[in-house]
């Protein structure tokens, strides 16, 4: 195995509020494994829209050189229906790539829901 899950968390909001909804499962998650975010060495937050990825950065406090290495969904795409694969296996293979260890991968989900996966790269 490439990496293994050490948790997730879902969230659900108002409809309107979908594109912060990610930063809400961030917490949940980062609470749940009390893991702190600055111990996440990399992110991977879906940019259903480019403004998803912008509020985490920005509410989260994350270092932006952290997320997104590879330039996110409007570098890579947004392939419906299997935007939850594609982010888990972007981060894992970032995590690989850099040597880091621990990644958080995000995503809005339609109707103001959305999820978060904290991953361990295995050696």
């Amino acid at each position: 195995p490439q990496a293994r899950i050490l948790g997730h968390a879902n969230v659900a909001m108002e409809p309107t509020q979908f594109t912060v909804a990610p930063i809400h499962a961030i917490r949940k998650l980062s609470d749940k494994l009390n893991l702190k975010l600055a111990d996440v060495d990399l992110f991977e937050i879906n940019e259903a829209f480019s403004v998803v990825a912008m509020a985490a950065i920005h509410d989260l406090k994350l270092d932006h050189a952290k997320v997104n290495v590879y330039g996110g969904a409007v570098a890579l795409g947004h392939p419906l229906g299997a935007t939850g694969a594609r982010i888990t296996i972007t981060l894992a293979q970032a995590l690989e790539v850099s040597n880091k260890s621990v990644g958080i991968a995000a995503l809005c989900i339609g109707g103001g829901e959305a999820s978060a996966i904290a991953i361990e790269r295995v050696e």
